[in-house]
Protein backbone atom coordinates (compact mmCIF):
# COMPACT_ATOMS: atom_id res chain seq x y z
CA UNK A 1 0.00 0.00 0.00
CA UNK A 2 1.73 3.46 -1.16
CA UNK A 3 1.48 6.48 1.62
CA UNK A 4 -0.43 9.16 0.33
CA UNK A 5 1.62 11.47 2.63
CA UNK A 6 4.97 12.58 1.93
CA UNK A 7 7.09 15.36 2.11
CA UNK A 8 7.82 15.79 -1.34
CA UNK A 9 5.44 14.84 -4.17
CA UNK A 10 7.30 14.27 -7.76
CA UNK A 11 5.66 13.90 -11.42
CA UNK A 12 7.94 12.23 -14.11
CA UNK A 13 9.94 9.83 -15.89
CA UNK A 14 11.15 6.39 -14.49
CA UNK A 15 12.83 4.29 -17.15
CA UNK A 16 15.19 0.95 -18.27
CA UNK A 17 18.35 2.34 -19.56
CA UNK A 18 20.82 0.72 -21.69
CA UNK A 19 24.16 3.00 -20.76
CA UNK A 20 26.90 2.40 -23.77
CA UNK A 21 30.16 3.78 -23.22
CA UNK A 22 32.53 5.04 -25.58
CA UNK A 23 36.08 6.67 -26.19
CA UNK A 24 34.21 9.51 -27.47
CA UNK A 25 30.98 10.41 -29.63
CA UNK A 26 30.01 8.99 -32.22
CA UNK A 27 30.35 11.39 -35.41
CA UNK A 28 27.19 11.75 -37.90
CA UNK A 29 29.02 9.65 -40.63
CA UNK A 30 28.41 5.55 -41.16
CA UNK A 31 31.93 3.90 -39.24
CA UNK A 32 32.12 1.16 -36.26
CA UNK A 33 33.26 2.36 -32.89
CA UNK A 34 33.98 0.05 -29.81
CA UNK A 35 32.21 -0.07 -26.11
CA UNK A 36 34.49 0.50 -23.33
CA UNK A 37 31.41 -1.07 -21.26
CA UNK A 38 28.18 -1.42 -20.96
CA UNK A 39 24.90 -2.42 -18.82
CA UNK A 40 21.62 -1.77 -18.29
CA UNK A 41 20.18 0.03 -15.35
CA UNK A 42 17.17 1.91 -14.26
CA UNK A 43 16.85 5.66 -15.47
CA UNK A 44 14.25 8.45 -15.51
CA UNK A 45 15.44 12.04 -13.42
CA UNK A 46 12.57 11.92 -11.38
CA UNK A 47 13.76 8.14 -10.47
CA UNK A 48 16.85 9.32 -9.69
CA UNK A 49 16.01 12.55 -7.60
CA UNK A 50 13.11 10.07 -5.67
CA UNK A 51 16.13 7.81 -4.77
CA UNK A 52 18.38 10.74 -3.52
CA UNK A 53 15.52 12.13 -1.56
CA UNK A 54 14.83 8.49 -0.23
CA UNK A 55 18.02 7.50 0.69
CA UNK A 56 18.32 11.24 2.64
CA UNK A 57 15.20 10.09 5.05
CA UNK A 58 12.85 12.04 3.07
CA UNK A 59 9.19 10.77 2.82
CA UNK A 60 8.57 10.90 -0.62
CA UNK A 61 5.57 9.82 -3.16
CA UNK A 62 7.20 9.71 -6.77
CA UNK A 63 4.25 9.15 -9.67
CA UNK A 64 5.41 7.56 -12.92
CA UNK A 65 4.30 5.56 -15.74
CA UNK A 66 4.91 2.01 -16.82
CA UNK A 67 3.38 -0.86 -19.14
CA UNK A 68 3.70 -4.18 -17.23
CA UNK A 69 6.11 -5.41 -19.69
CA UNK A 70 9.81 -7.02 -18.73
CA UNK A 71 11.22 -3.32 -18.82
CA UNK A 72 8.36 -1.61 -16.74
CA UNK A 73 8.43 -4.52 -13.88
CA UNK A 74 12.60 -4.42 -13.83
CA UNK A 75 11.90 -0.08 -12.88
CA UNK A 76 8.97 -1.58 -10.43
CA UNK A 77 10.87 -4.01 -8.99
CA UNK A 78 14.02 -1.98 -8.55
CA UNK A 79 12.75 1.14 -7.15
CA UNK A 80 10.61 -1.40 -4.99
CA UNK A 81 13.63 -2.75 -3.24
CA UNK A 82 15.35 0.05 -2.98
CA UNK A 83 12.38 1.44 -0.30
CA UNK A 84 11.03 4.37 -3.02
CA UNK A 85 7.42 4.63 -2.63
CA UNK A 86 5.98 4.63 -6.20
CA UNK A 87 2.21 5.38 -7.22
CA UNK A 88 2.11 3.62 -10.56
CA UNK A 89 0.43 5.08 -13.29
CA UNK A 90 -0.39 2.71 -16.26
CA UNK A 91 0.87 3.10 -19.81
CA UNK A 92 1.10 0.90 -23.23
CA UNK A 93 4.71 1.30 -23.29
CA UNK A 94 7.80 1.54 -20.85
CA UNK A 95 10.24 4.40 -21.15
CA UNK A 96 13.45 3.09 -22.95
CA UNK A 97 16.81 4.75 -23.51
CA UNK A 98 19.83 3.94 -25.27
CA UNK A 99 22.41 6.38 -23.58
CA UNK A 100 25.93 6.88 -25.40
CA UNK A 101 28.28 8.57 -22.38
CA UNK A 102 31.32 8.98 -22.54
CA UNK A 103 33.52 9.16 -19.19
CA UNK A 104 34.42 12.37 -19.30
CA UNK A 105 30.21 12.97 -19.16
CA UNK A 106 29.59 13.60 -22.62
CA UNK A 107 26.19 12.12 -23.52
CA UNK A 108 23.46 11.38 -26.70
CA UNK A 109 20.24 9.98 -25.16
CA UNK A 110 17.92 8.11 -27.59
CA UNK A 111 14.23 7.81 -26.57
CA UNK A 112 13.32 4.32 -27.81
CA UNK A 113 9.88 4.57 -26.27
CA UNK A 114 8.16 6.96 -24.22
CA UNK A 115 4.67 7.13 -22.43
CA UNK A 116 1.71 9.44 -23.07
CA UNK A 117 0.01 11.39 -20.27
CA UNK A 118 -3.01 9.43 -19.00
CA UNK A 119 -6.58 10.17 -18.68
CA UNK A 120 -6.41 11.11 -15.35
CA UNK A 121 -7.85 8.59 -13.55
CA UNK A 122 -5.78 8.41 -10.55
CA UNK A 123 -6.08 12.31 -10.00
CA UNK A 124 -8.28 12.30 -6.87
CA UNK A 125 -5.24 9.98 -5.33
CA UNK A 126 -2.30 12.67 -7.48
CA UNK A 127 -4.46 15.65 -5.94
CA UNK A 128 -4.67 14.60 -2.45
CA UNK A 129 -1.44 13.99 -2.33
CA UNK A 130 0.39 17.21 -3.91
CA UNK A 131 -2.05 18.98 -1.61
CA UNK A 132 -0.59 17.09 1.79
CA UNK A 133 2.97 17.60 -0.02
CA UNK A 134 5.42 20.63 1.53
CA UNK A 135 7.00 20.89 -1.97
CA UNK A 136 5.64 19.42 -5.61
CA UNK A 137 8.13 18.60 -7.99
CA UNK A 138 7.25 18.24 -11.54
CA UNK A 139 9.83 16.99 -14.53
CA UNK A 140 9.93 17.28 -18.01
CA UNK A 141 7.18 14.95 -19.57
CA UNK A 142 3.82 14.70 -20.93
CA UNK A 143 2.05 13.87 -17.60
CA UNK A 144 3.87 16.24 -15.39
CA UNK A 145 2.52 19.03 -18.22
CA UNK A 146 -1.01 17.40 -17.78
CA UNK A 147 -0.76 17.76 -13.70
CA UNK A 148 0.80 21.08 -13.64
CA UNK A 149 -2.57 23.03 -13.08
CA UNK A 150 -4.11 21.11 -10.27
CA UNK A 151 -0.32 21.45 -8.91
CA UNK A 152 -0.64 25.13 -9.24
CA UNK A 153 -4.02 24.73 -7.85
CA UNK A 154 -2.57 23.32 -4.18
CA UNK A 155 -0.58 26.52 -3.92
CA UNK A 156 2.04 24.41 -3.01
CA UNK A 157 5.68 24.97 -3.83
CA UNK A 158 6.35 24.26 -7.56
CA UNK A 159 10.16 23.07 -7.94
CA UNK A 160 11.28 21.99 -11.80
CA UNK A 161 14.18 20.52 -13.78
CA UNK A 162 14.57 21.79 -17.11
CA UNK A 163 17.58 20.53 -17.65
CA UNK A 164 19.76 21.34 -21.41
CA UNK A 165 17.19 24.09 -21.87
CA UNK A 166 18.39 26.68 -24.70
CA UNK A 167 16.41 29.29 -23.49
CA UNK A 168 13.59 28.99 -26.36
CA UNK A 169 11.84 25.31 -26.36
CA UNK A 170 8.11 25.87 -25.90
CA UNK A 171 7.85 22.75 -24.08
CA UNK A 172 9.81 23.70 -21.27
CA UNK A 173 7.92 27.41 -20.97
CA UNK A 174 4.95 25.98 -19.05
CA UNK A 175 7.03 24.56 -16.28
CA UNK A 176 8.44 27.77 -16.35
CA UNK A 177 5.84 29.72 -15.84
CA UNK A 178 4.54 27.74 -12.96
CA UNK A 179 8.27 27.26 -10.73
CA UNK A 180 8.74 28.72 -7.35
CA UNK A 181 12.56 26.94 -8.03
CA UNK A 182 14.15 26.54 -11.55
CA UNK A 183 16.86 24.20 -11.92
CA UNK A 184 18.84 23.90 -15.55
CA UNK A 185 22.57 22.68 -16.90
CA UNK A 186 24.40 24.76 -18.64
CA UNK A 187 24.87 23.18 -22.05
CA UNK A 188 22.88 24.91 -24.18
CA UNK A 189 22.23 28.38 -22.83
CA UNK A 190 24.26 30.93 -24.28
CA UNK A 191 24.30 33.08 -20.75
CA UNK A 192 23.40 30.43 -17.60
CA UNK A 193 23.47 33.20 -15.06
CA UNK A 194 21.72 35.95 -17.05
CA UNK A 195 19.13 33.31 -17.48
CA UNK A 196 18.88 32.36 -13.96
CA UNK A 197 18.22 36.55 -13.44
CA UNK A 198 15.46 36.40 -16.13
CA UNK A 199 13.59 33.39 -14.07
CA UNK A 200 14.04 35.55 -10.47
CA UNK A 201 12.88 38.81 -12.38
CA UNK A 202 10.02 36.17 -13.78
CA UNK A 203 8.83 34.93 -10.25
CA UNK A 204 11.05 32.72 -9.82
CA UNK A 205 11.92 32.61 -5.72
CA UNK A 206 15.47 30.32 -6.14
CA UNK A 207 17.43 29.40 -9.87
CA UNK A 208 19.99 27.20 -9.86
CA UNK A 209 22.30 25.78 -13.09
CA UNK A 210 24.90 22.94 -12.68
CA UNK A 211 28.07 23.49 -14.32
CA UNK A 212 29.61 19.93 -14.40
CA UNK A 213 32.61 19.62 -12.68
CA UNK A 214 32.79 23.52 -11.43
CA UNK A 215 29.50 22.98 -9.43
CA UNK A 216 26.94 25.01 -9.48
CA UNK A 217 26.03 29.10 -9.46
CA UNK A 218 22.52 30.10 -7.61
CA UNK A 219 20.49 32.90 -8.17
CA UNK A 220 18.26 34.13 -4.76
CA UNK A 221 14.91 36.27 -4.73
CA UNK A 222 16.96 39.42 -4.38
CA UNK A 223 19.36 38.12 -7.37
CA UNK A 224 22.13 37.36 -4.81
CA UNK A 225 24.68 34.68 -7.03
CA UNK A 226 25.75 32.04 -5.13
CA UNK A 227 28.15 29.55 -6.14
CA UNK A 228 29.44 26.04 -5.07
CA UNK A 229 32.19 23.86 -6.39
CA UNK A 230 31.69 20.63 -7.28
CA UNK A 231 32.89 18.08 -4.43
CA UNK A 232 35.79 15.83 -5.50
CA UNK A 233 35.12 12.11 -6.11
CA UNK A 234 36.46 9.38 -8.78
CA UNK A 235 33.77 9.57 -10.97
CA UNK A 236 31.89 5.87 -12.54
CA UNK A 237 29.20 7.34 -14.27
CA UNK A 238 27.61 10.71 -14.74
CA UNK A 239 24.03 9.73 -14.86
CA UNK A 240 21.56 10.93 -12.22
CA UNK A 241 24.29 13.73 -10.67
CA UNK A 242 21.97 16.32 -11.29
CA UNK A 243 19.15 14.94 -10.03
CA UNK A 244 20.72 13.83 -6.79
CA UNK A 245 22.39 17.72 -6.90
CA UNK A 246 18.45 18.94 -7.34
CA UNK A 247 16.91 16.49 -4.51
CA UNK A 248 19.90 17.67 -1.86
CA UNK A 249 19.16 21.26 -2.29
CA UNK A 250 15.58 20.48 -2.20
CA UNK A 251 15.99 18.26 1.13
CA UNK A 252 18.47 20.82 2.50
CA UNK A 253 15.98 23.56 1.88
CA UNK A 254 12.84 21.95 3.53
CA UNK A 255 14.92 21.31 6.61
CA UNK A 256 15.14 25.31 6.69
CA UNK A 257 19.25 25.23 5.09
CA UNK A 258 20.38 28.96 3.87
CA UNK A 259 21.00 28.68 0.42
CA UNK A 260 24.67 28.18 0.83
CA UNK A 261 24.44 25.44 2.94
CA UNK A 262 21.73 23.96 0.80
CA UNK A 263 23.79 23.84 -2.50
CA UNK A 264 26.86 22.20 -0.54
CA UNK A 265 24.18 19.70 0.51
CA UNK A 266 23.27 19.30 -3.39
CA UNK A 267 26.90 18.86 -4.10
CA UNK A 268 27.65 16.10 -1.65
CA UNK A 269 24.56 14.40 -2.82
CA UNK A 270 26.05 14.71 -6.59
CA UNK A 271 29.22 13.66 -5.49
CA UNK A 272 27.59 10.33 -3.79
CA UNK A 273 26.10 9.20 -7.04
CA UNK A 274 29.63 9.73 -9.34
CA UNK A 275 30.82 6.41 -7.84
CA UNK A 276 28.29 4.16 -9.05
CA UNK A 277 26.79 3.10 -12.55
CA UNK A 278 23.49 3.16 -11.02
CA UNK A 279 21.28 6.15 -10.24
CA UNK A 280 22.25 5.83 -6.59
CA UNK A 281 24.09 3.51 -4.87
CA UNK A 282 21.19 1.88 -3.42
CA UNK A 283 20.76 0.60 -6.18
CA UNK A 284 24.16 -1.53 -6.44
CA UNK A 285 22.79 -4.30 -4.68
CA UNK A 286 19.32 -4.46 -6.47
CA UNK A 287 20.81 -4.01 -10.01
CA UNK A 288 24.32 -5.86 -9.72
CA UNK A 289 23.68 -8.36 -6.14
CA UNK A 290 26.94 -10.17 -7.07
CA UNK A 291 29.14 -7.13 -6.99
CA UNK A 292 28.02 -7.17 -3.44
Amino acid sequence: MVPMTASVFLAGPASWNTIVVLDRLPEPVPHMQFAEGSWETVGGTSAGKALTLTALGRSTLLHALSASDEPGMKIRDALALAGVDVLWGESAVTERHLNLMTRAGARVSLYLSSPEATEGQDDAALIAAMTRADALVLDLAPEPLRLLPHAQATGRPIWVDVHDYDGTADFHRPFLDAADAVFCNADRLPDPVDFLHSRIASGAALAVCTLGADGAVAVDSDHVEHRVAAAPVEVVDTNGAGDAFFAGVLDARLTGADLDTALRAGARAASSVLGTRHLHPVLDPVLDPAAG
